[in-house]
């Protein structure tokens, strides 16, 4: 006679008592809809497969998604709490979203769907009273993931970011912090080697005053380093506990690819997270090429740059795009890592944003200009900002895990965090509308075959 099992319940259906029986009417007859034990998990039979679906179950049922810890309120710092603030400010936009967590790619770590990137915010245009104050708001209102890295301002970025964590002194289970190590053509720093990964690392630790990092990112790829150098300094990094997973920012997905094939070769841990630049004008990479890289290898996806390095702000000064203001240039002086050789700077620039470059014409500009200006109209006709509905676009998009955002006040975190509400409000009749203005949706072209069709010729 063959065996069955039954998963989630203490035998078959008709083995179990009376009591438990009664039991089960009890909790079934006092439930509502609004109640705690309405939110009930399916049965544990579900295979681990199944936990992103889980999410979406919870999610469309209405339930919120918290993290185990709870940031606490912290006195030392007059932090202005905005759960009060958001609800009055986005009834406009419907009811209040809380911030969502996800598992980041096919890994355990579980990440909030907006994330705090530091370059803006911990710049030097910013102080650090109105940076902490920034982070802390972020925080208390559940974006507690940071993200960092060795170049950020001359390193500067780092050690700010260590002292407002050792100021706020939350727990360190409590939040997320991301770092990166950049690939440049200095001298000391130049290529990607064991040496570098590894002491690029330490050094960073040392200024961010933390024993560990969650996420340890390999900005661009080393074309003269060997993979596999960079898959086992990464692997020994965290074997030493050191970071905690580790990924990748602006590789190719070929290079993604050859990342695990390396990984499973020789045993090494496998990447979890690809950074990757999306917004309205830049779309390819996300959109046709990440989703198969978390399909195939379980790499997720984390966006930056939701405005389009500023441009979609609603900020034009007399027709002229936003990035072509001095100001603008001045904000990618952090980006350099303190390289004062002017050339490459300019290459750097162009590196970060491969788009840009064609929107510095006039031509380009204007046609540039007029999108937004459609788009605009979109956002007050839905009741909200070009900003939030940007990043709402972003959003949602399934395969973008985490968006980074930055911000320089309390306002500008608000901003986003209601850009959640606004997510519902993207209906297919709006997305159709919004890809009409845009009309850049990217398309993946088929390899075409060089023998001709028909012909007799062997293949």
């Amino acid at each position: 006679m063959a065996h069955q099992f039954w998963f989630g319940i203490s035998g078959p259906p008709w083995a179990r008592n009376s009591s438990s029986k009664a039991q089960d009417n009890r909790r079934t007859s006092g439930m509502t809809e609004d109640s705690d034990s309405s939110k009930m998990s399916p049965p544990s039979s579900a295979p681990i497969a199944s936990l992103d679906g889980l999410e979406d179950l919870q999610i469309s049922r209405g339930e919120s998604v918290d993290m185990d810890a709870s940031p606490p309120a912290q006195d030392s710092l007059a932090v202005p709490r905005l759960s009060a603030q958001l609800s009055r400010q986005s009834s406009s936009l419907g009811s209040t979203h809380a911030i969502r967590y996800r598992p980041l790619g096919k890994s355990g770590l579980r990440v909030p769907s907006i994330g705090l990137g530091t370059w803006v915010t911990l710049s030097p245009q910013v102080s650090d009273e109105a940076a902490e104050q920034v982070i802390a708001c972020a925080y208390e209102n559940g974006i507690n993931l940071f993200d960092t890295a060795e170049f950020y301002s001359g390193d500067q970025a780092e050690l700010r970011l260590g002292q407002i964590l050792k100021n706020q002194n939350w727990k360190r289970t409590s939040y997320i912090v991301i770092t990166k190590v950049y690939w440049s053509n200095r001298g000391e720093d130049r290529g990607l080697s064991r040496k570098r990964i590894i002491e690029s690392l330490k050094a960073s630790l040392e200024r961010l005053q933390l024993e560990y990092v969650d996420i340890f990112i390999i900005q661009k790829m080393d074309p003269k380093c060997p993979m596999e150098e960079v898959v086992r300094a990464c692997h020994y990094c965290i074997s030493q506990g050191w970071a905690m997973y580790w990924g990748s920012a602006k590789w190719s997905p070929a290079e993604i690819f050859e990342a695990y094939t390396n990984c499973r070769q020789f045993n090494c841990t496998l990447p979890i997270v690809e950074q990757t630049e999306y917004h309205m004008f830049c779309r390819e990479k996300t959109e046709l090429y990440m989703p198969e890289t978390f399909n195939k290898i379980g790499v997720g996806c984390m966006s930056w740059s939701p405005l389009s390095v500023g441009l979609v702000s609603g900020k034009v000064e007399d027709g002229v795009p936003l990035f072509t203001r001095p100001s603008f240039k001045r904000k990618y002086a952090s980006w350099d890592g303190g390289d004062n050789n002017k050339q490459n700077n300019n290459a750097k620039r162009e590196e970060m944003s491969p788009w840009n470059a064609d929107r510095l014409n006039a031509e380009d500009g204007k046609r540039t200009q007029a999108r937004l200006r459609e788009i605009s109209l979109l956002a007050e006709k839905l009741g909200c900002s070009v900003t939030q509905l940007s990043v709402a676009w972003s959003l949602k998009n399934d395969t973008v895990g985490c968006v980074l955002v930055g911000a320089v006040n309390c306002q500008q975190i608000l901003d986003h965090i209601q850009a959640l509400a606004m997510t519902s409000r993207l209906t297919p009749a709006v997305s159709s509308e919004l890809e009409n203005i845009l009309g850049n949706r990217p398309v993946r072209f088929l390899p075409v075959s060089p023998i001709p069709k028909g012909s007799d010729a062997p293949r």
